[in-house]
């Protein structure tokens, strides 16, 4: 599976309770925090909905 890079730009004050719940379930816990991991249907699902907070790079 290819891994991806995630970066959170955009604070998730005013987000739904769902988005910041998909931030915490990507292991993102503050803001311009990296983490890395496998693009899987259910990542891909999340980074859905939230990728007006995030940067997304492909390894």
């Amino acid at each position: 599976m290819a891994k991806l890079k995630i970066t959170q730009i955009k604070s998730k004050n005013g987000a739904t309770k769902r988005q910041i719940a998909n931030l915490a379930s990507l292991g993102i816990h503050r803001l311009h925090q990296t983490v890395e991991v496998e693009l899987t249907p259910v990542t891909k699902g999340m980074l859905e909905k939230v990728r007006h907070l995030v940067i997304v790079e492909e390894n």
